[in-house]
């Protein structure tokens, strides 16, 4: 009953909402395209931070560091997207859950509209596990991520964010701009195409001594092989035992745009901010083995895995994984 009531609610609703949908999503592709490119920042990182702070509204995930600051960035409006999502809002109310956007997909069972929410949630099950034997945290290509301001703040760990200064100093100065304390955590300014981010963090008081979650969240895609094996192989040479680098690796054809229909008619808009994708591994056989043949050749060992679409006609498309020290 209480579905059929959402449906009659949402339908009228919906078609009233349609022009203001539409202006809702120009203004959030204008500003997350144009201003992004503008203050020389990715526009994949927005992506990210719209999809926490639908989750958060949506309570499907509680982010409340993210429903602070994404109102105060520039390069995102979410004055627009309440104009795009209020039918599926008030829908959700009357249901008690989202059931069309945004949903978490079984495991096994994710496509790439699922790509924000069940990649976070594969994370943040990692971390919880993993973040009881560490003493530090460190956040690589952070960009707008939300987690050191939500319950890691009060954690005992000493968080690291590293990025690249453009990035860094836009945070910095937003983070500012909603209120939200940043005192607990070092920022590191660094780029992951060079060979040096190590001594950057090293410096900002990393201790290689002491067991460390290394987050590394949508950054391999953007990068090239011999870049990704040199980032796995500092970590390796220079973390504790016990430590943990949770990556997501992705499928050479998610990468290529050939996955799913329509996908590379979107790689000419990741041309306009310079985030070209890159590096990929081939999952269409044995992607466990393919996976975990790449991970051993940099001297780490394999933890919890979590291959999003692996129970779909074309076979996994990413994976969420832990590589331990």
């Amino acid at each position: 009953m209480r579905n059929l009531l959402a449906l009659l609610v949402f339908i009228p609703l919906q078609i009233l909402f349609i022009p203001l949908a539409i202006v809702g999503a120009i203004s959030v592709g204008y500003k997350q395209l144009i201003v992004s490119k503008r203050l020389g920042v990715s526009q994949t990182a927005i992506e990210i931070i719209n999809g926490r702070w639908t989750m958060h509204i949506f309570g499907l995930r509680d982010d409340p560091a993210a429903a602070k600051l994404a109102p105060a960035l520039p390069n995102t409006s979410t004055f627009g997207l309440w104009l795009a999502l209020f039918p599926l809002y008030v829908h959700t109310g009357i249901c008690g859950s989202p059931k069309w956007y945004p949903v978490i997909a079984k495991l096994g069972e994710e496509g790439v509209a699922n790509l924000v929410t069940n990649r976070t949630g594969y994370f943040d099950s990692i971390i919880d596990s993993a973040k009881e034997n560490a003493e530090q945290f460190v956040l690589m290509g952070a960009g707008l991520d939300t987690r050191a301001y939500n319950s890691l703040k009060n954690s005992r760990l000493k968080i690291f964010e590293l990025d690249q200064p453009v990035v860094q100093q836009l945070k910095r100065q937003y983070l500012q701009k909603a209120g939200i304390d940043a005192a607990h955590v070092t920022f590191v300014e660094t780029n992951f195409s060079q060979d040096d981010w190590l001594d950057a963090l090293t410096a900002a008081g990393y201790d290689p001594s002491k067991p460390t979650i290394f987050l590394w969240e949508g950054v391999t895609l953007y990068l090239g092989e011999k870049s990704v094996r040199n980032t796995l192989r500092t970590v390796q040479a220079n973390a504790a035992e016990g430590s943990v680098l949770v990556a997501d690796i992705y499928a050479k054809s998610f990468v290529a745009g050939e996955y799913a229909r329509g996908m590379k008619a979107t790689l000419p808009v990741l041309d306009m901010t310079a985030e070209q994708l890159g590096f990929g591994i081939e999952m269409a056989g044995d992607y466990q083995y393919a996976l975990e043949s790449f991970v051993t050749s940099e001297g780490l060992a394999l933890g919890e895995t979590y291959f999003m679409g692996y129970k779909t006609e074309k076979g996994p498309w990413m994976v969420v994984a832990e590589l331990k020290v």
